[in-house]
């Protein structure tokens, strides 16, 4: 038999042990248990290499190498076991996590730390796959014991916080992390940090900021501190958290980012000529940061000071400019700074509808990296300007180096078409790209769309499901998918589960939480909807969204909400057809 390259590491580090025969492997520790009895302590055991453990280790890598990784990861674990090797059972939960089998990981996570107790890459494996699986009985008491028994105690409360953050269940987590840390929150100012964070992830931002205070009274200098004191804070108390923060650069000036993160704050929340005094004193301490230009650019661009934004960047280009002539060629990153103001100019002139001049920036840019983004936006210029030829001749003439740059030409080739109406050219774009690069996930997931706009619900529909299989962890497939079914009041139970994986994949995404309330709504559960509906359009108030959460108000009664929020929704999309269609069949009228 060929061994493979890949396989021949484990292999070897087998052969090479000291040949030592091995009686029957004691009965398993219990399931939360990580310990066991070593031969050397610090050394794996010595393992007899038979034909017969060779022949199972290389039917286990085999099938990793198939991309069989859950056959491979039982087998590795099985030899763990058998051979009382801590690497198999690491190996094991490898595979396990490759073929995102969260149950056998676990299994091996346990048995990788039963193996190697001391090992705290493999303890944290198993704690943290059994806080994800809601098994948290416990948890708190083994993680303030191993920050009690931690010689780097700081790490050890890393850790901790680690291995709670991945508990699906925030609010459980924090109560664990509360008791893990009891015994050093009265010297740790990373203690009342890592509760922070877990407060802010459980929804509780009074709590919080509160730990972030507690943190700076134990640490008075930490930037970590100061920080979330500005970022949490800005949500609960805004102005207090300014001014504590301008108190604590006034006691430590040195910190230019957390200067910076103000800046960005202040910007954030429309305070653009705070955000600008800030600047201009960070200039006037430090005139050689020419950096500050390019960000006081982005600020007066955000106020739609657009004079002043092009004024300061056409200086920033000069400045970079210069130096990468006085600099050798790659001692500097003028180059790409120079396009990074470009790219903010092509901005500005969007904005200002100067599409001519969006292009001429673009086609400056020289900057490698840049040069592909460059171009196709260009093309993309050309279609809004109706030049359709020289959207065509800009894409014909790139050079992609490799497969994703061949996949975003056409994909970009078949939006120029649609934007211009011409979705009979988008599709036959597609369908030729789809051809030439089969099994290609984002072209048939593009195609899909196309198809469903011209009617073709079952070419949709058959698509979709191929994306599906060739990219599981694609939330926008399902959610399309599933969408389409809920709309069409038709294969509720298959939208159902296509639902729940895209909310698994991405909990937060607007479109998904509303597809989730529509099919609530399609099922009765008017509450459910309005709950996942108001979500998604406090994210993204779109016509759409404005239809399907007017109508859920309408059905709980609540009429006025429904008519302001279709109002809101027509102001914003006066043609909506899914807002007006809803309004003609409920018979409404709108003043």
């Amino acid at each position: 038999m060929r061994i493979s390259a890949s396989v021949m590491p484990l292999v070897l580090a087998l052969a090479a042990l000291p040949q030592m025969s091995w009686a029957a492997p004691p009965a398993p520790a219990p399931a939360d248990a990580v310990e066991t009895i070593r031969l050397r302590p610090g050394e794996p055991p010595a393992v007899s290499l038979t034909p017969e453990l060779l022949y199972r280790l290389l039917v286990a890598e085999l099938s990793a190498q198939q991309g069989l990784y859950d056959d491979a990861a039982q087998g590795l674990l099985s030899l763990a076991r058998d051979t009382l090797d801590p690497r198999l059972g690491q190996r094991a939960f490898q595979m396990s996590m490759s073929g995102r089998n969260l149950a056998l990981a676990l299994q091996a996570a346990r048995e990788w730390a039963r193996l190697d107790p001391d090992n705290p890459e493999a303890v944290a494996a198993s704690l943290a796959l059994s806080a994800s699986s809601g098994q948290t009985d416990g948890l708190s008491r083994t993680l303030a014991r191993r920050i009690d028994t931690a010689e780097d105690k700081d790490q050890a409360i890393v850790q901790a916080a680690g291995i709670v953050s991945k508990m699906s269940d925030k609010r459980l987590a924090l109560e664990v992390l509360d008791k893990a840390v009891a015994g050093v929150l009265d010297t740790s100012a990373l203690a009342h940090l890592a509760l922070a964070d877990i407060a802010w992830a459980a929804g509780e931002p009074r709590r919080a900021l509160d730990e972030s205070y507690r943190a700076q009274a134990l640490d008075p200098a930490s930037l970590d501190a100061a920080e979330r004191i500005l970022e949490y804070g800005l949500r609960i108390e805004p102005r207090q958290a300014v001014r504590d923060t301008y108190r604590y650069l006034d006691q430590h000036p040195g910190h230019r980012g957390l200067r910076l993160l103000l800046v960005s704050r202040l910007t954030g929340q429309g305070q653009f000529d705070e955000a600008l005094k800030l600047l201009h004193e960070m200039r006037r301490q430090a005139p050689e940061d020419f950096d500050l230009l390019y960000t006081e650019a982005e600020v007066n661009a955000r106020a739609g000071r657009y004079a002043a934004a092009k004024s300061l960047l056409d200086e920033y280009i000069t400045i970079q400019q210069q130096r990468r002539r006085s600099l050798a060629e790659g001692a500097s990153s003028a180059q790409a700074d120079v396009s990074d103001a470009r790219l903010l100019l092509v901005q500005i002139a969007e904005r200002q509808d100067d599409l001519k001049e969006a292009i001429r920036q673009l086609h400056a840019i020289d900057e490698p990296s840049l040069r592909f983004q460059a171009q196709t936006h260009e093309a993309v210029l050309y279609g809004k300007l109706g030049n359709l030829p020289k959207a065509q001749a800009v894409l014909g003439a790139i050079k992609p180096v490799d497969r994703r740059e061949r996949v975003v030409i056409q994909l970009t080739l078949a939006s120029v078409f649609r934007e211009a109406g011409r979705t009979d050219q988008a599709v036959d774009t597609l369908k030729a790209a789809d051809l030439e690069m089969p099994d290609t996930p984002e072209i048939k997931y593009e195609l899909g769309m196309l198809l469903h706009q011209q009617g073709q619900t079952a070419e949709f529909e058959t698509l979709m499901k191929r994306v599906i299989e060739l990219d599981p962890d694609d939330a926008n497939a399902y959610n399309s998918l599933g969408y389409t079914y809920v709309d069409a009041d038709r294969n509720l139970p298959e939208a159902r589960d296509l639902l729940e994986r895209a909310l698994d994949l991405d909990p937060e995404n607007p479109f998904i939480l509303d597809s989730v309330g529509w099919y609530l709504f399609r099922t009765g559960d008017y509450e459910g909807a309005l709950e996942y509906l108001r979500r998604s359009y406090a994210q993204m108030p779109a016509a759409d969204v404005a239809a399907h959460l007017g109508e859920t108000l309408w059905m709980l009664q609540r009429r006025n909400q429904a008519r302001q929020v279709w109002a809101e929704g027509l102001k914003a999309d006066p043609d909506n057809d899914t807002l007006n269609a809803t309004l003609r069949r409920l018979g409404v009228s709108l003043p």
